[in-house]
């Protein structure tokens, strides 16, 4: 972690229960991030805390160690079966996951038991994990609200909400699942809150003002304090020479850490095709991709056996990969905010990292919204056309073959499955 992200607070000064001082040792933190010296004195005061925080600033440390803190300190014994006190809500398996890894690293020497709820996986171990006793439960709203419909835990216990990348939670329709989550937890004046968003938009704001008691706004520039720290470069390519670019890019990048963005699942896929067919090991994310698989898949981009990641801005957000040393926009996103979450991804904890953007001509038109948001012109880079490689076309994908009447094997519309209530 470079020191000019760093406040000068340091953890040690924090009034925290040794267990917890311990487990930030054995993490190697010293000195706090700008977002954790302002929210955590607020939260440690017991005060509602509601932040504006990309991922990769250290906010979760933050809601974790006030959270952990609160359960240590509070003298009201838990009633009967062991039930979840904490309980923090995000928007994708993946983010949940890396929250619990950082709860299991935090807590290491609390005695707290950590739950996660996630769809797409191990459906029974993690509802016996539960069903068991836990003080912590993380998870994604879907699996969550199954296994409490089914009475496997109760919310009633309670002491700490926490709603992490809300603005996230709207743009993948959670919205109705968290407040229902919410309305059965005890009332707000009862428990700490805290919510974390990129954005402290009108709409996460509502949220915040119906469900927490009177929240302290806390504000941290995300996008100024992810964009300075990255170095940026455009390029300007023809539709006919954006694929070879691509491929000549990441040739002389040579043997790092790679994101490649897109904005489609199609195309993902189709850039992966071709990388693969010129000889550069490359793999696309997406939601369709079994749980087990993606897992399997960051698993060897964060070990190094898989050099590069394409991803759309769905099946990216919440990933927490470190070491990412390069971002490439092969299409530049839509939404000038989604650039700096992308961009976000090469410098986390206050490392340095570099974004290469191809301006072509289909979705150059998002440039002046972005050059806007992030307050600068994005320097232009050059490439010679005749110098981009030539490239070898992939074979064709096998696509499901589809029934007579036009959908796919398996239902009776397009898609398979059951028709839509």
């Amino acid at each position: 972690m470079s020191e000019n992200h760093l406040s000068d607070l340091r953890f040690d000064s924090l009034p925290l229960h040794e267990s917890i001082h311990a487990g930030i040792r054995d993490a190697g933190f010293e000195y706090c991030t700008p977002i954790q010296a302002t929210a955590l004195p607020v939260a440690l005061q017991g005060r509602d805390v509601a932040g504006q925080a990309q991922t990769g600033t250290g906010k979760t440390a933050a809601f974790l160690i006030a959270a952990y803190q609160r359960l240590l300190t509070d003298q009201t014994q838990p009633k009967g079966q062991r039930q979840p006190r904490v309980f923090v809500l995000a928007p994708t398996r993946e983010l949940a996951v890396q929250i619990a890894k950082d709860a299991e690293m935090l807590g290491k020497h609390t005695g707290l038991k950590v739950g996660l709820a996630f769809g797409g996986t191990d459906y029974e171990k993690q509802r016996n994990t539960i069903a068991g006793g836990i003080d912590l439960l993380i998870g994604t709203p879907g699996r969550i609200i199954d296994y409490f419909k089914q009475g496997v835990f109760k919310l009633d216990q309670v002491q700490v909400a926490i709603l992490d990348e809300a603005d996230r939670m709207f743009d993948l329709g959670f919205i109705k699942d968290i407040r229902y989550l919410l309305r059965r937890l005890p009332s707000p004046e009862k428990r700490l809150n805290m919510l974390f968003s990129a954005t402290l938009s009108q709409r996460v704001l509502e949220l915040a003002y119906e469900h927490m008691n009177e929240p302290e706004l806390i504000r941290i520039e995300p996008h100024k304090v992810t964009v300075d720290r990255v170095r940026q470069a455009i390029y300007f390519p023809s539709n006919a020479d954006k694929m070879p670019l691509l491929v000549g890019l990441v040739r002389e990048i040579g043997d790092v850490r790679i994101m490649i963005f897109v904005n489609m699942k199609r195309e993902a896929e189709r850039v992966q095709d071709y990388l693969e067919a010129n000889g550069i090991h490359a793999s696309a994310i997406s939601g369709d991709v079994p749980q087990n698989k993606r897992l399997r898949m960051l698993a060897a981009f964060q070990n190094g056996e898989l050099p590069v990641l394409i991803g759309t801005d769905v099946a990216s957000r919440g990933l927490h990969i470190p070491d990412v040393e390069y971002v490439i926009n092969y299409d530049l996103p839509h939404e000038a905010e989604d650039y700096v979450h992308r961009i976000g991804r090469t410098a986390r904890a206050g490392a340095s990292g570099n974004a290469l953007s191809l301006g072509c001509e289909t979705y150059v038109i998002t440039l002046p919204d972005i050059e806007k948001y992030i307050g600068h012109k994005i320097p232009v880079a050059h490439y010679e056309p005749d110098d981009l490689p030539k490239l070898v076309k992939p074979k064709p994908r096998k696509r499901k073959p589809q029934n007579k009447r036009g959908g796919r094997p398996g239902g009776g519309r397009p898609g398979g499955g059951r028709p839509r209530r």
